[in-house]
């Protein structure tokens, strides 16, 4: 249904030229969707890993959606602004310790595959679990990722995506400005 402005809606969410804008309606509209397309795929995760801080809401909604209560946090910087990253991702501490994750489903959750950089260092962590001290293959780790934006440069595909965009993303919770001390 248009606007007047020539922006139009999408279950709860809002387009416009330059940008779409994810409502909370619309995100408990998308998390309900996304988990919905994994149990339909018949995979079903062991373990729910956020990629802090944008994945961290995505990943609760999903474990509430999909009756996941494990979940582990990998925190990673990257974007520092808007359209402005570092070099490459880092890790920040506290770091999750891999090593509980052999054997293991995993779901790694962000809210969007903009460059893809950090769901693919974060994926590749995560594989690197079924190499032993030794190289022989013996442990394994079943990883797949979610989002629920991708952008069509991304240098990985998530397994699970609920929309696909160009646009840059206002998220419900990322919006506004932070928080400061009114004394």
């Amino acid at each position: 249904m248009p606007f007047d402005d020539g922006a139009s809606i999408f279950a709860n969410d809002v387009v416009s030229s330059d940008r779409e804008i994810l409502t909370w309606q619309g995100f408990g509209d998308a998390s309900r969707e996304l988990a919905q397309s994994i149990v339909d795929s018949g995979w079903m995760p062991d373990l729910i890993v956020a990629i802090a801080r944008g994945g961290l809401i995505p990943a609760g909604a999903l474990s509430y959606a999909m009756g996941v209560k494990a979940m582990g946090t990998m925190n990673v910087e990257f974007y520092t602004g808007i359209g402005q990253t570092l070099a490459e991702p880092e890790l920040l501490p506290p770091l999750m310790d891999v090593s509980a994750l052999d054997g293991q489903r995993v779901l790694v959750v962000d809210d969007v595959a903009d460059s893809g950089r950090t769901l693919k260092m974060v994926m590749s962590m995560i594989a690197d679990r079924g190499l032993t001290l030794d190289g022989n293959n013996s442990s394994h780790v079943d990883a797949r990722s979610a989002v629920l934006y991708c952008k069509p440069v991304s240098v990985i595909t998530p397994d699970y995506v609920w929309r696909e965009t160009d646009l840059w993303i206002n998220f419900p919770w990322s919006t506004l400005p932070t928080v400061q001390s009114r004394a």
